[in-house]
């Protein structure tokens, strides 16, 4: 049984204000100065910051004092829908019919339209599995383009009592008369913690890293750390305390899935806690790994699931990784991620190994 909370944006004011309590769920909404809607989700164990009509995006996310979050210029969301201009948030999803940096010729947004795509319809669902209390925000929003494509967009987010981690769904569905072209990638943002590791099921003999062409500006440590990953790929898995990754790191990695059909990626803290990501690679068979460290923005993406890598569209089509949906066709694929204490940690890294 479950109960269903409709919202509407004059729900939301600049007034912080309790609306929903489920167990030990508390449920506040407010508006940022922007005017972009928003409500905090607690569970007991974590805080997430979710964008109901804008993209459903988790803006931010803490478990205590911790912020799980990347750094960047952005303290509060924007209200507009190109992606460099509004960047800086825990968890966005990308995709429709395309996700990635445009290349010369191609005309699709970056990353696609779902990032800041506004969201026709938002509501709460509140439940109980398994004996656990559970809150989970889903909508639907849709992009329509004449002599193009028409879709309509429905994601779940599902936060659990007592619980750092999110269990996310997301549908993609072809409501327009032609074949349309289809791609997602879940871009989830963690902050790099110094003296972490990541871990997962990959086979670091098989990439290496060329150092990139680095301006005369740049300095040594930007250069220390991209001699060491391209000497030693195995190498980027250390996260320092004072590392430098300019530009940015990005390599497209292929995991391999266990008995249920899962990987795992997780960056495991010195204290034995553990920021994860899970995902099916039947769906997703791509992990976008993107880390930049700089003066003003600090990333983690350590594992972004995704349909294709990052090259645009028509590298996908090209690599065979661009897929098309048929009229009324639907692209549906499962996540989870979040924070794990060291218990939790102890078990995932059991899979993983």
């Amino acid at each position: 049984m479950s109960t269903t909370l409709h919202l509407f944006k004059d729900m939301f004011s600049r007034e912080r204000r309790l609306v929903l309590e489920h167990g030990a769920i508390r449920v506040h909404a407010f508006k940022y100065a922007s005017g972009i809607e928003a409500l905090e989700i607690s569970t007991g164990a974590a805080r997430f910051t979710l964008l109901p009509f804008k993209g459903q995006q988790i803006w931010d996310a803490w478990v205590g004092d911790r912020r799980l979050t990347m750094q960047s210029v952005f303290d509060a969301p924007i209200d507009t829908r190109e992606f460099r201009k509004t960047y800086g948030a825990f968890f966005v999803h990308c995709g429709g019919t395309a996700i990635g940096s445009p290349q010369a010729g191609e005309h699709h947004l970056p990353h696609g339209e779902l990032p800041n795509i506004p969201f026709d319809r938002a509501h709460l669902l509140l439940g109980t599995e398994d004996g656990e209390h559970f809150v989970e925000s889903s909508g639907v929003a849709s992009d329509r383009e004449a002599f193009s494509h028409a879709f309509e967009f429905r994601p779940t987010l599902r936060f659990f009592e007592g619980r750092a981690d999110v269990y996310c769904t997301v549908t993609i569905e072809n409501v327009g008369g032609d074949h349309m072209p289809c791609m997602y990638l879940g871009h989830v943002n963690f902050a790099p913690v110094p003296a972490a590791r990541l871990s997962d099921g990959g086979n670091d003999a098989a990439y290496t890293w060329a150092k990139p062409s680095l301006p005369s500006t740049a300095p040594q440590s930007v250069h220390d750390w991209h001699d060491r990953v391209s000497s030693d790929f195995s190498q980027h898995r250390l996260v320092g305390t004072d590392d430098r990754v300019e530009p940015e790191f990005v390599k497209t990695l292929k995991l391999p899935s266990g008995a249920d059909g899962w990987t795992h990626s997780a960056q495991l803290l010195a204290d034995g806690s553990a920021d994860f990501v899970s995902w099916q690679p039947a769906d997703l068979p791509y992990a976008v790994r993107w880390i930049t460290r700089a003066s003003e923005r600090q990333a983690m993406g350590f594992a972004l699931p995704a349909t294709a890598g990052p090259e645009g569209r028509e590298a996908a089509r090209q690599k065979g990784d661009l897929f098309y949906l048929d009229p009324g066709g639907r692209f549906t694929t499962q996540m989870r991620f979040g924070a794990l204490r060291r218990d939790e940690a102890n078990q995932l890294l059991q899979q993983i190994t």
